[in-house]
């Protein structure tokens, strides 16, 4: 269980602050795929970056499995970090690697043995149904391969937790609902809890149990997905709403 309490970051730079995340509490479930959304600058972002120490909050307390990890440092932070997969929108693949040497490239560094590393980034490649493009390079691989690529690197550690960033913002339609449809898949076969940050309400429909609305650094709106859907109560969660019933 992921809990954020009284999250707050605030960001300095020329004489000015500006507070990306105001006072954020939520509480994520093992198992949940958990959607936080909001539009450009509401501070989603921030906040998926809090949840692995990548940005330290400047007031609250992050507790996973009723551990505080706020002030984790050294080994604990590297150990949490581990535990914790993440999946980017511009994909972040290694451009001189093979798709086997990306998936490896996690196993490496934790200094697992070779032969590991490589039998382990097989049983990945098998998840996301890419074992035919082991040798193949970033390059020659389209959007949607790349993102399964990243998705298996994001699982070579054995996460209890994913962080999708965006992950499907670069992608077209029917490209987005074969990842979305894999990372459910993942969710139910591995137990991993994922946490989807996203724009778009037409994924966290497809996909999330939960929600949370984020605007001006401030959550807006909490609930599950279907409460949210029926029943908004705020005029930014209906105006993301009606954009979904419009595109149909």
């Amino acid at each position: 269980m992921i809990e954020l309490i009284d999250i707050t970051k605030t960001f300095d730079a020329a004489n000015t602050s500006h507070d990306a995340l105001i006072d954020v509490t939520l509480t994520i479930e093992d198992g949940d795929i958990f959607g936080i959304i909001g539009i450009s600058g509401a501070g989603k972002s921030t906040l998926a970056r809090c949840i692995n120490l990548l940005e330290r909050p400047s007031a609250g307390t992050i507790r996973i499995d009723d551990v505080d990890i706020t002030n984790f440092t050294g080994r604990d932070l590297l150990d949490l970090r581990s535990s914790i997969g993440m999946i980017f929108q511009d994909f972040s693949l290694f451009s001189q690697r093979t798709v086997l040497q990306n998936v490896m490239f996690p196993l490496e560094i934790r200094g697992d043995s070779r032969q590991h590393c490589r039998a382990r980034a097989y049983e990945l490649l098998e998840v996301v149904g890419l074992v035919e493009k082991a040798n193949s390079y970033p390059s020659q691989l389209s959007g949607g391969q790349q993102q399964r690529v990243s998705i298996a690197r994001a699982l070579a550690n054995d996460p209890k937790i994913i962080l999708c960033d965006e992950a499907t913002s670069a992608l077209d339609t029917l490209t987005t609902n074969s990842i979305l449809d894999l990372l459910r898949q993942i969710n139910r076969d591995l137990g991993v809890t994922i946490v989807v940050i996203t724009h778009s309400m037409s994924v966290v429909r497809k996909i999330c149990n939960k929600v949370a609305v984020l605007d001006q650094g401030r959550v807006i709106e909490l609930g599950t997905t279907e409460e949210i859907f029926d029943d908004p109560q705020n005029a930014v969660t209906s105006e993301l709403i009606g954009e979904v019933i419009i595109r149909g």
